[in-house]
């Protein structure tokens, strides 16, 4: 089941206490406070206002949390001081500061090196519920003379997985409006969520997105046998979690990832099976935005 919940993340945040609800595993990927335009939301906020603000999220999620519950928070380089201090303030106990590097070329700085790279924070509420051990196929390096015969272990850096913020470069995968602009400018990618979501839980298990954004999420989750919530202020972009629930474009399957993964023991228990489409709550209509 994938729930979509429209409206302020606080507040829905608290109805989701009063509804008893607890998740294994929360994405976190928050606006960053950089002065971008959002419809629904100040991205220009004081920097204290913001990061009272972001404690008072990590909060309540905390309180939704199984006991070893996960969460992976995403945040800019610069801020890696405020994301692990919110953590500790708030309970949480730091397991991986995660590198996500990027492929597209870094903007050069005139007094440093270019940024290429985001970071992940992934902690857990206290000892760490379950964490599944992920090895991948990565293609042969030219350093290295022969492939790994069972792949590797997933590290704390990322740099096999591309972002979807690359304009026209980005594939079938970025979302566009009718007239081929990009819909959303910061939309995750599938890989990354298929990532985060098979290390830290299982079928069956509830995962919580408090700013679902374009849904990659809800995508992941029901292509995994997984529930979820997804919370999110803008009508347009709960029309696209919408549609893209509905419709389940090729762009967003997981199924191309499987061999890469093929290494993972037990990779099928942790897999999962998709859910239904007609099980998916929340979702009376077919959404015309991107017809």
């Amino acid at each position: 089941m994938i729930r979509v919940h429209k409206g302020d993340v606080l507040e829905h945040l608290q109805l989701l206490q009063k509804e008893e609800y607890r998740f294994a595993l929360t994405f976190l990927d928050p606006p960053f406070n950089q002065g971008k335009e959002y419809a629904y939301f100040s991205d220009d906020l004081p920097e204290e206002t913001y990061w009272d603000w972001m404690k008072t999220v990590f909060k309540a999620i905390y309180e939704l949390s199984l006991p070893g519950g996960a969460i992976y928070f995403m945040q800019r380089e610069k801020n890696t001081e405020f994301v692990l201090r919110t953590l500790r303030e708030t309970g949480w106990s730091l397991q991986n500061l995660i590198i996500w590097s990027k492929r597209t070329s870094a903007v050069p700085g005139q007094y440093r090196f270019g940024k290429q790279y985001q970071i992940i924070a992934f902690a857990t509420k206290g000892k760490p519920r379950l964490f599944n051990r992920l090895r991948i196929d990565v293609p042969l390096r030219p350093e290295y003379q022969e492939p790994r015969q069972n792949g590797i272990f997933v590290t704390d850096v990322w740099d096999d997985i591309r972002e979807l913020t690359s304009g026209y470069f980005a594939g079938p995968e970025a979302i566009r409006s009718p007239d081929g602009e990009r819909f959303h400018n910061q939309q995750s990618p599938v890989a990354l969520l298929l990532r985060i979501i098979l290390s830290s839980s299982l079928p069956g298990d509830w995962i919580l997105d408090p700013f679902a954004g374009t849904g990659t999420t809800g995508v992941v989750a029901a292509q995994t046998g997984r529930h979820a919530v997804l919370i999110e202020i803008d009508p347009k972009n709960v029309e696209c979690i919408h549609w893209r629930l509905i419709s389940r474009r090729p762009a967003d399957s997981i199924e191309p990832y499987k061999k890469y993964y093929r290494f993972t023991p037990h990779l099928d228990q942790i897999w999962g099976e998709p859910i239904p489409a007609e099980n998916n709550s929340s979702l009376p209509h077919q959404p015309t935005l991107f017809e």
